[in-house]
């Protein structure tokens, strides 16, 4: 089964080395930093450590405040192995933290890790974190990619127990769909791993080393779509089972036993989904290994992502509703300050109410209450008549007026009309478009239609470009008071910035503008108030900061930070 022994070339032959997984692990003085972000495995220390060529060629002598290009200036190193070297790293430029991978120009492997990662970054899927730079200088060789210092690897979540059904469901699901369109695009991972799958703190799923950890370690495979699907089914086995579907430990979790071969995981735990025990046994079950009970084996990503479709969906658990403890009122509150608190179990006595006023003084209270309420009553009766025939009486003379202020400032304030639109078009200050075609879909009166940015891996506030919207053509010159959208993701945080401009397009930049208003929301709305209406036939509306939002297929858009505007309403 030459499919499985690629899946567990990982966890081959280690079992008695771990002096180097320690000397790995004291490679970086924040053990917690390293497991959370590092791109190698203890295992793969080991292993890393039996190659004959690239093992001949020295590391460069990097330490910590050494910068490259300018700009990344190296923090931690998190591995250094094999020749190469592995650091958390600042961005000094954008002001972010960042993750190298160093290599020796002359590497052998450093042609074939430039190449694997700027195709990498071509793909540009959000799902996988993003190889931000790749570059060749001073005789070494360094691939930049994103750090998510808020992301959790799968091995550590596993630490405390397998996870809950739902939680597998949308792993499995989230990770061979983007496996799926990475191969329709000619790559392939070969180092699927419980490390290299992380979940965020937003609950997304994402894969880092995408082409790049294979290339560092010099691994290939003449099935590639094959071993990323038999790693993705031993991924759900791992999270269903708390056991690694081989023989040997492997990422701090136990293998199966010995000698029984590989089991369905609702047999190994109880209480395992069956329909994902047997997606996952579709998984691994390939080149004649047999199991208890499954379908056809799944030997393509594709081919598992249709398998999840044919899935009764499942659905997250219901929230647990725990009720408020019962309010405490302080001894304070209830009367007994200063007095020595009862025994615990001893009868309390009830309280006796104190008596009516019945004295001298309390009778003469009562009538003096009683004629203060009588005349109020009075008064506000003869108040109330008075006005209601004075008001009689000025409506009787026609040629009376009341001067009253509040109703001249409405009666000179019209009331808004709305402006309609006649035409639209994509505004683009930098960059590529994002959906020219559909602008119509803003103001065409169908709320299920949108336009929409694309998804961008930092947010909210835009990093990649100044901002993104659209032009709108009002016919001709009006004075526009107020624009109203209706938008599709509602999360901390959309910015709305509105703009007059004197064309249909992108031919006239923004410092020539006139910026009408701002509006910040956390909504699916917002409206954008001019303060001084200025006459204009073209407005732009203009996107800054966007909200994080997760994959939408309704709206055929990944997870990151994005908007759609459905509708757009102007007033004057």
């Amino acid at each position: 089964m030459a499919e499985r022994s690629t899946a567990a070339v990982d966890v081959a032959d280690n079992s008695d080395e771990t002096s180097l997984t320690a000397q790995a692990d004291q490679s970086t003085a924040d053990g917690v930093a390293k497991n959370r972000e590092r791109d190698t495995d203890s295992d793969e220390v080991q292993e890393s450590t039996r190659t004959d060529g690239p093992g001949k060629t020295s590391p460069p002598e990097l330490h910590s405040g050494h910068k490259l290009a300018r700009r990344y200036r190296l923090e931690e190193c998190v591995t250094r192995l094999d020749g190469f070297s592995s650091w958390r790293a600042v961005d000094e430029k954008l002001r972010r933290a960042v993750g190298v991978h160093i290599l020796p120009a002359d590497h052998s492997r450093a042609r074939s890790v430039l190449a694997a990662a700027r195709s990498s970054a071509l793909l540009g899927d959000p799902r996988f974190v993003q190889v931000l730079d790749a570059v060749e200088e001073n005789d070494l060789v360094y691939v930049v990619h994103e750090w998510l210092p808020d992301a959790t690897e799968l091995s550590t979540l596993l630490a405390s127990g397998p996870l809950e059904p739902y939680d597998a469901y949308q792993m499995v699901s989230q990770i061979s769909s983007a496996m799926a369109a990475a191969h329709r695009e000619g790559l392939a991972h070969l180092r699927l791993n419980p490390n290299a799958v992380l979940r965020t703190s937003t609950g997304q799923w994402r894969i880092r080393g995408l082409a790049v950890n294979a290339a560092l370690r010099g691994v290939a495979s003449d099935t590639p779509q094959r071993t990323d699907t038999e790693a993705i089914g031993a991924l759900l086995y791992a999270a269903l089972t708390q056991r690694w579907p081989y023989e040997s430990d492997a990422y701090g979790l136990s293998g199966l036993p010995k000698d029984i071969g590989l089991i369905a995981p609702d047999q190994v735990r109880a209480g395992v989904h069956r329909g994902l025990s047997e997606l996952s046994m579709r998984a691994l079950v390939n080149d004649g290994a047999t199991a208890s009970r499954h379908e056809s084996p799944c030997t393509t990503p594709e081919e598992l992502v249709k398998a999840i479709g044919e899935m009764p969906r499942i659905r997250p658990p219901e929230p647990a509703f725990t009720a408020p403890p019962e309010y405490q009122r302080t001894s304070y509150q209830q009367g007994t300050y200063g007095r020595q608190a009862p025994r615990p179990g001893a009868a309390q006595p009830v309280p006796t109410p104190p008596p009516p006023l019945q004295s001298r003084t309390g009778k003469a209270l009562k009538w003096a209450v009683s004629g203060l309420l009588i005349a109020a009553l009075g008064l506000g009766s003869w108040q109330l008549a008075d006005a209601l025939m004075d008001q009689g009486g000025k409506n009787d003379d026609p040629g009376q007026t009341r001067n009253n202020d509040d109703g001249d400032k409405n009666k000179n304030r019209p009331a808004p009309k709305p402006i309609a639109i006649k035409g639209a078009e994509e505004y683009v200050a930098k960059g590529d478009a994002q959906h020219p075609a559909d602008v119509t879909k803003t103001y065409d009166g169908n709320p299920s239609t949108a336009w929409r940015t694309s998804s961008y891996l930092d947010g909210p506030e835009m990093v990649i470009k100044p901002g993104v919207g659209i032009v709108y053509d009002l016919g001709s010159e009006k004075e526009v008071s107020a624009a109203t959208l209706s938008l599709r993701y509602g999360s901390d945080h959309t910015t709305v910035e509105l703009y007059a401009t004197d064309s249909l397009g992108s031919s006239t930049p923004l410092s020539s503008m006139t910026k009408l208003g701002k509006a910040t929301t956390s909504t699916t709305s917002a409206k954008v108030t001019v303060d001084k209406p200025v006459k204009s036939r073209y407005v732009l509306v203009w996107l800054t900061a966007l909200p994080y939002s997760g994959h939408d297929p309704a709206n055929y858009s990944d997870p990151g930070y994005k908007q759609a505007i459905t509708e757009v309403k102007f007033t004057g």
